[in-house]
C-alpha cells in the first residue's frame, strides 16, 4: 500500500496557472500554460535553491596570482586581474564522515557485481606512512575511527574527488525529487538501476530503462502528448552539478574580499584570507591565537603543552578556527585542496580574464545511430588507458566532440575546432620548443616532455592552499602547486563547488 504523499508543489502551480487568467507571451500574444494555445509551460520561479553544505560566493573582480614574494622562483603565478562569476562552495572541506557515506553507498549498490568501483573509491590510507616516523595509528584509525569523523578526508586523488562530486550531484537531486513527491525512496537500487541526474533528464527524450521509483509525474499541458511528463531542467527543481572549484574560483573565495570593501574600494590589503600580514588573531578577546592550522617551524606543529598554538598536530576538525568573510572555513590551512584546473606554469597569462580555467575537453552524449533520440546508458564499467574507471553502470555514455562526427559541426564553429583544449597555447604543437623543427613536432616532442625534462603533462592538476604540514607562505591564496591526478597525499583534501545560475546576487539585492 502506497503511503500518502504531500501534493507536489509544481503540480499545484500548474493547476493554478491553468485555472487563472493566462499570462501571455509579449512577443507572440499566445497564452502560456494553455493547452488551447499549444501548452507551452512557464513555471513560477524565484531563484536557485542552495544545495546541502554550500554557501554563496558572490562574484567580482580581483588580482589573481602573486601577492607575496615568489620564494620558489617558479614564476607560475604572475599577477593578473580576472573576474569570477558567482558560485556556491562547500562551507568546509569534505569530512571523513562524508566520504564514508559515499563509500557505504558505493559498496551497497555496486559491491556484489562491480567491487572494483568500491575499490577505486577507497582513499589511500598508506599516505600517512613515513620511513622515519611512527604514523601507523593514522593508517589504521584516521579514516574510520569516530574520533576523526569531522576531520577532512585525505589520501584522495583528483579522480576520486571528481567522482565524489558526481555521486553527490545524483544523491542530492534524487532527494529533491523524493521531497517533491515525484519519486519514492528506493534503498534496493543496485548496479545500473540507480538514480542518475543525466540519465533522468535523458529519459525525457528516450526510452531509458530506469529513472527512479516514480510515484507521480508532472501534468503535461501539451495537447498532443501524454497527460504527464517527467521533471525537466526548465522547471528549476533539479540543481546544477556538484564539481571541484576552478583555480580562479578557489583563490577568489579564499581571499573573501567581500568583507573589506566600501563601494568598489578595497580598504585593507590581504595577504591571507584575513586582513593584514600576521597569522595570529588581533582581536582583544582572542589575541595571539593562531588563525589557521599550519606548521610554524621545524619540529613545531602545534606549540607547547598548556598552550597549543593551533591545537593541530595533523589536521583539525573542519569547523576549527574562524571562517573568512564568505563564511568558508580553513581556506588557509588544515589541508591543501584539489581544484579542477590542469597545471601549466603560464596559465595566468594564457587564460581568459573572465571565468579563467584550463582543462576543457568538450563532450557530447552518445546517441544510437539508428535512432537519434535514443541516448546510450552504460550497463557495465568502462576504463581509460590508465585503468581508471571513467563510467559506471546507469550513467550516460559521453564521447569527445570530433570532426569525424558530422552532427558535431566543428567545421562550422568559430570558438573551437577540437574537443581537447588542455594544451591550447601552452604545450600544443604551436607552442612547442621544437616549433622550428617540423620533425620534432611530428615526433611528439612538445614543450613538456613528461618524465624526461618535466613532471608536467595533461594529467597534472593544481592544488591550492596550505596544509597542516606547510609553512605560512603557502597560506597565501595566490600560491599554487601541482600533482598527478592519480596520486594522493596525507595533506591534500578537497571541497565541492556548484555553478550559480541567474542573478549573481540573489533576491533582495
Amino acid at each position: 500500500m502506497k503511503k500518502a504523499v504531500k501534493p507536489l508543489a509544481l503540480v499545484a502551480c500548474l493547476a493554478l496557472l491553468a485555472s487563472c487568467q493566462k499570462e501571455r507571451s509579449s512577443t507572440t500574444g499566445w497564452n502560456y500554460n494553455d493547452p488551447d494555445n499549444g501548452g507551452f509551460e512557464v513555471v513560477p520561479y524565484e531563484e536557485q535553491e542552495t544545495g546541502p553544505g554550500l554557501v554563496l560566493v558572490e562574484a567580482g573582480t580581483f588580482t589573481m596570482g602573486r601577492v607575496e614574494q615568489d620564494v620558489t622562483y617558479d614564476w607560475n603565478n604572475v599577477p593578473r586581474r580576472v573576474t569570477v562569476s558567482s558560485f556556491y562552495m562547500d562551507e568546509t572541506e569534505v569530512r571523513n564522515l562524508d566520504y564514508l557515506e559515499y563509500l557505504y553507498w558505493t559498496a551497497r549498490v555496486f559491491g556484489a557485481d562491480y567491487p572494483e568501483i568500491f575499490t577505486q573509491a577507497l582513499p589511500d590510507t598508506l599516505v600517512w606512512r613515513s620511513k622515519l616516523a611512527f604514523n601507523e595509528p593514522y593508517v589504521e584509525y584516521y579514516l574510520r575511527h569516530p574520533s576523526y569523523r569531522d576531520y577532512p578526508v585525505v589520501g584522495v586523488n583528483w579522480l576520486q574527488a571528481t567522482n565524489y562530486c558526481s555521486w553527490r550531484t545524483d544523491r542530492v537531486n534524487e532527494f529533491i525529487l523524493i521531497r517533491e513527491g515525484i519519486l519514492d525512496f528506493a534503498p534496493d537500487q543496485v548496479n545500473d538501476q540507480t538514480f542518475n541526474t543525466d540519465h533522468y533528464l535523458a529519459g525525457l527524450k528516450a526510452n531509458v530503462p530506469y529513472v527512479g521509483n516514480v510515484i507521480q509525474d508532472v501534468p503535461s499541458l501539451n495537447p498532443t502528448g501524454p497527460e504527464t511528463r517527467m521533471v525537466r531542467m526548465e522547471d528549476g527543481i533539479l540543481l546544477p552539478k556538484y564539481r571541484l572549484p576552478t583555480e580562479a574560483e578557489w583563490e577568489y573565495a579564499a581571499f573573501g574580499l567581500i568583507g573589506n570593501t566600501i563601494g568598489e574600494r578595497i580598504t585593507d590589503r590581504r595577504l591571507y584570507p584575513w586582513n593584514g600580514h600576521a597569522v595570529r588573531n588581533p582581536d582583544e578577546e582572542y589575541i595571539g591565537q593562531m588563525l589557521a592550522n599550519y606548521k610554524r617551524s621545524n619540529g613545531d606543529n602545534m606549540g607547547t603543552a598548556g598552550y597549543l598554538n593551533d591545537a593541530g598536530d595533523i589536521t583539525t576538525p573542519v569547523y576549527s578556527y574562524w571562517p573568512n568573510d564568505y563564511g568558508l572555513y580553513n581556506m588557509a590551512g588544515n589541508v591543501s585542496e584539489w581544484v579542477m584546473d590542469v597545471y601549466r606554469p603560464l596559465s595566468l597569462t594564457d587564460n581568459d580574464d573572465f571565468r579563467a580555467y584550463r582543462g576543457n575537453v568538450f563532450k557530447t552524449a552518445m546517441k544510437d545511430p539508428s535512432d537519434a533520440t535514443l541516448t546510450y546508458v552504460e550497463d557495465s564499467v568502462r576504463y581509460d588507458n590508465d585503468s581508471n574507471i571513467i563510467s559506471i553502470p546507469g550513467a550516460i555514455r559521453y564521447r569527445n566532440v570530433d570532426l569525424a562526427y558530422k552532427e558535431d559541426k566543428l567545421d562550422k564553429r568559430r570558438n573551437y575546432k577540437q574537443s581537447d583544449n588542455i594544451n591550447y597555447k601552452d604545450g600544443d604543437g604551436l607552442s612547442s620548443v621544437y616549433y622550428t623543427d617540423p620533425a620534432g613536432i611530428s615526433a611528439n616532442k612538445l614543450m613538456y616532455e613528461w618524465g624526461a625534462t618535466s613532471l608536467i603533462n595533461d594529467k597534472a592538476h593544481v592544488y591550492k592552499g596550505a596544509s597542516w604540514k606547510d609553512r605560512a607562505y603557502w597560506m597565501v591564496p595566490g600560491t599554487r602547486r601541482f600533482l598527478d591526478r592519480q596520486q594522493s597525499t596525507d595533506f591534500i583534501g578537497f571541497r565541492c563547488a556548484m555553478t550559480r545560475v541567474g542573478s549573481p546576487t540573489g533576491l533582495g539585492k
